[in-house]
């Protein structure tokens, strides 16, 4: 069944319907709480390891975390092939117990492409999936044909979609105004934004469909974007310091002001050594290094060399977290 809102009006409140669309609640889906991209492990020949996945899953779910994003940007879905990408998902599922949610990643350049993954996702299980925009023809990729986009594939998806802005990799930060759009339709439960224009974010918040969520896409903003009502985030944070993610949420949340922002200046450093400095690189070294399995990138990404692991270890000591 198709799934839409009447278009919107020019005040971004929808339309009234004209008859043929069909009211329907939205799903129950939760984008509440703390999310992480877990990684995708990789054993020394590049090949997928599926134990270290399940044994890493295994840690991360006696903590607070609220689900996992698979096949994110950490999870270096862009260097696996379709069975691969199917394979993860499934040992995902089979390691993600019920009361965590698995959101999948299953973003493709063609919206045909991005539908049969997302179709595929669901049969596995997914309870929701996350879709980057397509950007390799970023000239055409208007609001118009990115909505047009979106609504195709949330209108065949079985399960809720996620939209995902990531402009370090796209290239393109998606407006508020395509965001509120999408809002109202049914199926297009909210966002993670990693663009870190909180004013934008903010504005999205203020005008979105009020079942809608827009989620903090980076610990470096997670704490500041708390405050006018983001309902969480997707952390890369969370795969190294899923307790101290959880407890910087909860203590905003619970009012302990000051000790939340004390624990995110904290972390601030190690998030950033983690993303925009060494990427998954560092990421999975720092996760090595705390007693996870992080394991080796997939090339053409290198491992980190001596010298910058003796600086990434230096920064978790500082935190606190070695």
């Amino acid at each position: 069944m198709l799934l839409r809102r009447a278009s919107l009006g020019n005040r971004g409140l929808p339309a009234k319907s004209d008859g043929n669309e069909v009211e329907m609640t939205r799903s129950g889906v939760s984008l509440e709480g703390v999310f992480t991209p877990i990684v995708t492990s990789f054993d020394g020949r590049g090949d997928v390891a599926h134990d270290k996945m399940v044994d890493n899953l295994g840690s991360w779910n006696q903590t607070g975390l609220a689900g996992y994003i698979v096949l994110g940007s950490n999870g270096e879905w862009v260097f696996l092939s379709e069975d691969e990408r199917l394979d993860v998902l499934r040992t995902a599922r089979q390691a993600i117990p019920p009361g965590k949610l698995m959101i999948a990643g299953t973003a493709a350049e063609s919206t045909r492409h991005t539908i049969r993954l997302t179709e595929a996702a669901a049969k596995i299980g997914a309870d929701a999936a996350i879709v980057v925009n397509p950007s390799y023809y970023k000239s055409q990729m208007t609001p118009a044909i990115l909505a047009d986009h979106y609504r195709t594939v949330a209108d065949a998806s079985p399960i809720p979609i996620v939209i995902y802005n990531l402009p370090p990799a796209t290239g393109m930060d998606l407006p508020a105004d395509l965001l509120v759009e999408l809002s109202f339709h049914l199926n297009i439960i909210g966002v993670k934004d990693t663009g870190g224009n909180t004013a934008k974010m903010a504005d999205t918040v203020r005008r979105c469909d009020p079942s809608f969520r827009v989620l903090s896409g980076s610990a470096n903003f997670l704490y500041p974007t708390l405050s006018f009502g983001v309902s969480g985030g997707v952390l890369a944070l969370g795969n190294i310091a899923p307790t101290e993610s959880v407890a910087m949420y909860e203590l905003f949340r619970s009012g302990e002001l000051q000790e939340g922002r004390e624990l995110y200046l904290r972390m601030l450093p190690v998030n950033m050594a983690v993303t925009s400095r060494w990427g998954v690189s560092g990421l999975k070294a720092a996760m090595d290094m705390r007693g996870w399995y992080g394991g080796p990138p997939r090339l053409p990404l290198q491992e980190l060399g001596g010298e910058q692991r003796r600086e990434l270890s230096g920064i978790l000591m500082e935190a606190g977290l070695l």
